[in-house]
């Protein structure tokens, strides 16, 4: 078999579109009636773990958005575009300039050429320097200049065949309001897209992110609730968890296969996250290749062996950043019966005093999951229960103990 040829189908980088795009089509599908609103009344939050593939599915929404007639700017909010009011202002200013560029004002210049009286007019287009102008001319807060943009250019719009603008951001749960510093960028964003589609311009406002982004929008600003839906991604069925597993592999006609029993394995511990399921495969594939090439002996390939390196790979470096208390707790969660869902401080508590010699009161729960939340390790919802913000760190932990024998 000439397996330099053979392509390995799975990519499990992060926002890397998979080869099959599995069990989403009703997600594509809700997001294409947000494009009939007429105004536009409902904003979205797409929002999920890490892994579950957020990132890929907003880049379905681009062609769907298009296709519809209308025109899509977007990208990741760093936490340099959201550290003041100004940076998210001039980060919409340059997603929308590109879309709008082409346009040629009513106003145009004249210009002598040389030494005659020759002139020539020059339109002048809704580019970025033109929109940096408005906004910086227009008094006012940068709310009220963010605002002359954008009527601005829907203004200019309104007379093409677009029907709206989809502005649409990821990473979003990086936004937030610095009271220290005098500076609401969140806030900014949520009254300005309020202000501009209540005037009846549409301008769609998409934000992606870990499921902390909600709860931000509402403590900001507490008509966030209406203003947005609420889109949760889930983990795969079973069903499409195989047909992410299996489709690629038919799609290009590969002559490596995965058993059946391996599909099954796969599906058991990737939970139906995506991201695992498209680590798990491209491991499996790739060792399965460079062991062929090698024709002393048969390929031995297990789940198993590349469960190990998923942990090595995505696990253990945020297991290692946490105190041995933390630790402690995390190892009680795991055996929380729900520990993959959402658990209470009482849960912790509970189970704490059926395991450890020392148990938890609820001040140190709170505490050390106070603390898992800023590493990223936990969240709380709005209803103050906690879940796993790392999919599946439950079956790692409990892993760990089973490899040290306990």
């Amino acid at each position: 078999m000439a397996t330099q040829m053979i392509t390995n189908p799975f990519r499990p980088g992060a926002g890397h579109p998979p080869p099959y795009l599995a069990g989403r089509n009703a997600e594509q599908r809700e997001f294409a009636r947000f494009l009939d609103q007429c105004p536009v009344l409902t904003n979205l939050v797409l929002t999920g773990l890490r892994g579950v593939g957020k990132t890929v599915l907003l880049e379905t929404f681009k062609p769907i958005a298009i296709t519809g007639g209308w025109l899509w700017a977007g990208t990741d909010l760093s936490e340099s575009a959201t550290v003041s009011e100004d940076s998210i202002a001039i980060r919409i200013l340059a997603d929308l300039a590109p879309l709008v560029a082409g346009i040629v004002v009513a106003e145009s210049v004249t210009r002598s050429i040389g030494f005659t009286a020759a002139s020539k007019k020059e339109p002048v287009r809704l580019d970025f320097r033109l929109l940096k102008g408005v906004y910086d001319g227009t008094a006012g807060l940068t709310s009220d200049k963010l605002k002359a943009v954008l009527e601005l250019a829907w203004n200019s719009l309104a007379s093409t065949d677009c029907r709206g603008v989809v502005l649409a951001y990821d990473e979003a749960q990086n936004l937030a309001d610095q009271a220290a510093s005098h500076q609401y960028p969140l806030s900014l964003l949520l009254d300005v897209f309020q202000s501009i589609q209540k005037k009846g311009m549409p301008f769609l406002l998409v934000l992606t992110g870990l499921p902390t982004l909600f709860p931000k929008l509402v403590d900001a600003r507490t008509f966030s609730e209406r203003m947005f839906h609420v889109m949760t991604l889930g983990r795969l069925s079973s069903s499409e968890s195989r047909d992410a597993i299996l489709k690629p592999v038919e799609k290009q006609s590969s002559p490596v296969h995965f058993t059946e029993v391996a599909v099954g394995e796969i599906v058991r511990h990737s939970g139906g996250y995506p991201y695992f399921i498209q680590f798990l495969c491209r491991e499996m594939f790739d060792s399965y290749l460079q062991q062929k090439k090698r024709d002393e002996f048969d390929p031995v390939v297990t789940v198993a062996q590349m469960v190990r390196k998923l942990d090595t790979d995505f696990f253990a470096g945020r297991w290692n950043r946490v105190t041995d208390r933390q630790r402690a707790l995390l190892s009680v969660v795991a055996d929380l019966p729900n520990r993959d869902e959402e658990f209470t401080v009482q849960d912790v508590v509970e189970k704490s005093r059926e395991n450890l010699s020392k148990p938890f009161s609820p001040s140190h729960v709170n505490q050390l999951l106070a603390k898992l939340a800023d590493n990223g390790l936990v969240f709380k919802n709005r209803h103050g229960r906690y879940s796993f913000a790392v999919p599946l760190l439950g079956d790692f932990i409990r892993r760990l103990r089973e490899d040290a024998g306990f």
